[in-house]
């Protein structure tokens, strides 16, 4: 038997991201449930969000998103040999989303499949394409988080209509000679398993969001820390701080406790909502994007949602 050769670290080499064109505003949604912009900024500070129409599919965007990351890492379809997608809103489960994702940017035959760990996806998809990467399974990899979550909320529930949006990130990971994606720190909480669930097929998303906030704000930040101890960084060293847009209080309450002061904070939420599985590499795309953050800084990411489920590792800004 005869093992692969390992390569000594891997990197992500490049992020992209796709939004639908449809902007729903605070008060477009207060015009069909109670509220109004003050109540929803004070509570989750979100202003806007996105969200795609009937025609646009979840596949749509992850093979947006999935083309312009690959577009900016240089490389093309024939070099990637696995696609990851990490989502938990298709529309059916089968066919994986990878699969068709694939097909479609052209990449032929790679290994294709999906991760649900909800709004810690990424990040757990994001550590499966490393350790792939490093232990020679692997060369390239194309990682997504696609989410169309517009189509397992119902629009007329306050607790989760003026949260939830739609969205997707990309990024492609390569061989580095030195390790440019931290060890990850993952786990969950099944015993809160309920605090965000979706019934059956005939239902809708419900959250108990004290539960999650509670949770959050007091479970995560040592996630954060261990996650920057086992890459060897302090989070004085750190250049941005992305976290899964959940609450924009959760992001800030996080934040104070890493004591990254210097680091920039990934504020996405304000103006693309909660798009799960997508939000941390939509908004590090866009960070990217509008020259918030410096190649070469480490970024620490942490995906934190429905599981309950958390994942974290501080990675190379490419």
């Amino acid at each position: 038997m005869r093992i692969p050769d390992i390569t000594p670290g891997a990197r992500v080499l490049a992020f992209g991201h796709y939004q639908p064109s449809t902007i729903v505003t605070n008060d477009d949604l207060a015009k069909n449930m109670d509220t109004n912009d003050e109540w929803i900024q004070s509570r989750v500070g979100i202003k806007e969000r996105r969200v795609a129409g009937p025609a646009e599919s979840l596949e749509d965007m992850a093979t947006q998103a999935g083309g312009k990351a690959l577009a900016a890492s240089g490389l093309s379809a024939e070099d990637i040999d696995l696609v990851i997608v990490a989502t938990c809103t298709l529309e059916s489960q089968i066919p994986n989303a990878a699969a068709v994702v694939a097909h479609r940017l052209g990449i032929d035959s790679p290994g294709a499949f999906d991760v649900n760990a909800a709004c810690a996806g990424f990040c757990y998809a994001l550590a499966t394409a490393s350790a792939a990467v490093r232990g020679g399974a692997a060369r390239h990899v194309l990682v997504i988080g696609a989410e169309k979550l517009s189509q397992w909320v119902e629009w007329t529930d306050r607790s989760t209509a003026v949260i939830f949006a739609d969205g997707a990130g990309a990024a492609v990971v390569g061989p580095s000679d030195e390790p440019r994606i931290g060890p990850v720190v993952w786990g969950s909480a099944g015993d809160k398993s309920e605090a965000i669930a979706i019934a059956d097929r005939d239902s809708f998303l419900r959250q108990e969001g004290q539960t999650v906030f509670r949770w959050a704000t007091t479970a995560l930040h040592p996630v954060a820390k261990e996650a920057c101890e086992r890459a060897g960084v302090d989070p004085s060293e750190l250049t941005a701080f992305v976290p899964h847009q959940a609450n924009l209080r959760i992001i800030e309450a996080i934040a104070r406790k890493l004591g990254a002061d210097q680091a920039v904070i990934a504020r996405d939420i304000v103006h693309a909502g909660n798009t799960s599985a997508a939000s941390i590499p939509l908004a590090i795309s866009r960070m990217i994007e509008r020259g918030e953050v410096r190649s070469g800084g480490l970024a620490l990411l942490l995906g934190f949602g429905a599981g309950l489920t958390y994942a974290g590792q501080v990675i190379e800004i490419p």
